[in-house]
């Protein structure tokens, strides 16, 4: 799956739920996912550290959604060729 796929699944599946909370909370329960996985990345579960990892990414998603950011192309723009 492309980042752009998968921005595009959590806008279809979140981006009403999200606007509602607004950009500041939907940014704060980022930074939670965020909490939970160096949490798991401390205990050294594995499972737990695939799920923590699942879930900073679709929070991260939700919010390049709110500020119409394409996560996609800022990626490939900034990490494409970048300096040694």
């Amino acid at each position: 799956m492309r980042i752009s796929e998968a921005q595009e699944l959590i806008r279809k599946a979140y981006y009403r739920r999200d606007s509602k909370r607004g950009l500041y909370a939907t940014f704060t329960w980022l930074v939670e996912e965020v909490g939970e996985l160096a949490d798991a990345l401390l205990s050294n579960h594995r499972h737990s550290i695939e799920e923590e990892l699942a879930d900073v990414l679709a929070w991260l998603l939700s919010v390049a959604n709110l500020v119409d950011v394409d996560l996609e192309s800022v990626f490939k723009r900034k990490y494409t060729n970048p300096p040694l």
